[in-house]
């Protein structure tokens, strides 16, 4: 990525989702921001309690900043190449300092470690530590425990290492729980601190050496950098990408999350905010796509096992989500003493949409574990038990109204999505048992499906329009209609395809070009309006367009898309393009998935479409 300069902020100002990066251990992540502030940081999983959720609130409810005490006059920041270790460069008057950060692979207990080192000059330093459990509610009990100071509340504590290097410093407690220091680095100094999470029922762990970790964290994703497979011309888009979708991976379980927060709102000021910090179905199959396709099939193997388990009973207690370790209960409430990221609250965690029914995500599982085989997944006999049985769920119910993708919260409709996911269902099931020799009643699928296919098409496309519309018996459109041609329900150069794209072109697109979900309407979804454009519906209109040979369209308007992500490459749900603003959770899987799907099928444009049943 390009290096991108930036102005210090006034004091008080809040930093743009955009300011932010991520670092990551594969169990949790935090936010850091282009001021040296980390403001969110959940330990010791993605869904567990912020201890810093300044995101969420200010200051005050939590954060750890490392930053020059003078002015800065620039700053600049990249991730080290094929690795998520962060360095953040300031300029000053006195000279020029550089923050490394990184959470190492974790071992144990989660660590936090940051590496100031002088490059030039002499250059004071200003540290400042709040720490504040349960999403920045709880005020720690401080104490020092020789070599490091304990921050303790309940069943959490973080301990906190300073001053490796031989530089000195002092850290002061104001008796408000808050750490401070300054120092000062000459050129070629350099000082760590690690912070290190414990239960609280247990002694400080050993302090662990900051500058040996920062090298063996850029080692342990340089390597697993080395194994992409993807070689296009947006090679340093994709594995940043994947990066980002590596680092949201929970390595002990093999789920994956959708984002790295909750309530970042879809509109500023708005009640659109949701908590994305679980393993949505439908978006780990997105992800696994795009990580098998570029060499990972390592994780599809840890999801597939995941998934086995999370979804272990009946078909009829399948959830379209679960926690990280497969948790079936994410009860949804609101925290009122947040006030939400520029005012926009609630704040909740949790998410009510765990108890609605989903057609499509049969589908996306289906069509996930058929890629899975496709590229040599060892998958054993239980798997295919498992999906049989939810395809006799499904023959049972594919007919009944959902909440569709985008999870309305207004009444169930027959999205057209939805259904087509069904037939994909069966789809992929005809495929697999073909190909592989698997056992099952293939010509009664055969017939589902052709009836899903038919019913489809009779109830889920205006002929007046020319399209495919967004629920049977109404003529508004939705832009997961894109999907239609991906998945295969029809071939590309089916007119009904191009009225539908071109459809959604003429009323679902913004003025710069990117696409919109769907025209919200309270009556429908529940909800007030306002959204930004969403970054994965813009790809897929980008893999449409290429699927009907207007590569020349595809590729600006794909081009435009990367012109979007921050400094460091990163992208959030969705985009406000009157005020050129990041909305929503952050980092998106969903987006990052749609990028890397669409660079594969602009590099080489005979390859099929990154959804559909195979080559």
């Amino acid at each position: 990525m390009p290096i991108t300069y930036w102005t210090h902020p006034k004091a008080g100002m809040p930093a743009r989702i955009e300011d932010y990066a991520i670092l990551g251990d594969t169990q949790s992540a935090a936010l850091v921001g282009r001021d040296g502030s980390i403001d969110w940081l959940c330990l010791p999983r993605f869904d567990s309690d912020a201890c810093f959720a300044a995101l969420l609130g200010d200051e005050r409810h939590g954060r750890w900043q490392i930053a020059p005490q003078g002015a800065v006059r620039a700053a600049h920041r990249r991730y080290r190449e094929g690795s998520l270790v962060l360095e953040t460069t300031f300029e000053t008057e006195e000279g020029v300092v550089r923050v490394v950060d990184c959470m190492p692979p974790r071992q144990r207990d989660p660590d936090l470690v940051r590496v100031v080192e002088c490059v030039s000059g002499s250059v004071v330093m200003r540290m400042e530590l709040k720490i504040r459990f349960g999403y920045g509610a709880t005020l720690p009990w401080i104490r020092v425990n020789g070599a490091c100071i304990t921050a303790l509340a309940g069943p959490d504590a973080l301990s906190l290492y300073p001053g490796a290097g031989g530089v000195g410093m002092t850290i002061e407690e104001d008796g408000e729980a808050v750490l401070r220091a300054e120092f000062r680095l000459a050129a070629g100094e350099r000082t760590g601190l690690v912070l290190v999470w414990h239960p609280s029922t247990e002694a400080p762990p050993a302090g662990l050496d900051p500058f040996a970790e920062i090298d063996a964290t850029d080692a342990w994703w340089s390597a697993w950098a080395a194994r992409c497979t993807y070689e296009g011309p947006f090679r340093g888009a994709v594995l940043r990408s994947l990066l980002t979708l590596k680092a949201l991976t929970y390595l002990p379980s093999g789920g994956i999350v959708a984002a790295a927060t909750t309530s970042l709102p879809e509109a500023l000021g708005g009640v659109r905010n949701w908590d994305y910090r679980f393993c949505w179905l439908r978006d780990a199959t997105f992800s696994l796509l795009a990580l098998m396709e570029s060499g990972y099939q390592d994780e599809a193997q840890a999801w597939c096992d995941w998934l086995l388990r999370a979804v272990a009973g009946h078909p009829a207690q399948f959830q379209i989500m679960y926690g990280v370790l497969g948790e079936r209960r994410l009860t949804e409430i609101e925290l009122p003493w947040l006030p939400g990221y520029e005012g926009s609250a609630p704040v909740r965690i949790g998410n009510a949409a765990v108890d609605q029914f989903q057609l499509d995500v049969f589908g996306e599982v289906m069509n996930c574990i058929h890629h899975a085989r496709r590229l040599g997944v060892t998958l054993d006999a239980e798997t295919w038990g498992f999906q049989r049985a939810l395809l006799d769920h499904l023959e049972l119910r594919w007919r009944e109204p959902d909440e569709g993708i985008w999870e309305v919260r207004g009444p169930r409709r027959h999205f057209t999505h939805s259904k087509v996911m069904a037939w994909v269902s069966f789809d992929r099931a005809i495929r697999d048992a073909e190909s592989f020799g698997l056992p099952g009643p293939v010509e009664h699928w055969k017939e589902v499906r052709e009836a899903i296919h038919a019913d489809v098409c009779a109830h889920g496309f205006d002929a007046r329009r020319n399209s495919f519309t967004q629920y049977y018996g109404t003529d508004a459109l939705d832009a997961s209609l894109l999907l239609v041609p991906l998945v295969g329900f029809l071939p590309a150069e089916d007119p009904r395809i191009a009225g539908t794209v071109a459809a959604i072109q003429a009323d679902l697109t913004d003025e710069s070009g990117l696409t919109l979900r769907y025209r919200p309407d309270p009556a429908t979804d529940g909800l007030p309006p306002g959204e930004g454009a969403f970054i994965a519906c813009t790809a897929w209109l980008a893999d449409c367009l290429a699927l009907l040979g207007q590569l020349d369209e595809a590729r600006r308007l794909f081009d435009r898309l990367l012109s979007f992500q921050n400094d460091v490459g990163l992208l959030s749900e969705e985009y406000d393009v009157k005020h050129a603003r990041f909305l929503g959770n952050f980092p998106q899987a969903l987006s990052h998935t749609a990028l890397v799907n669409t660079a594969r099928i602009l590099s080489v444009p005979h390859v099929p479409a990154p959804l559909c049943g195979g080559r």
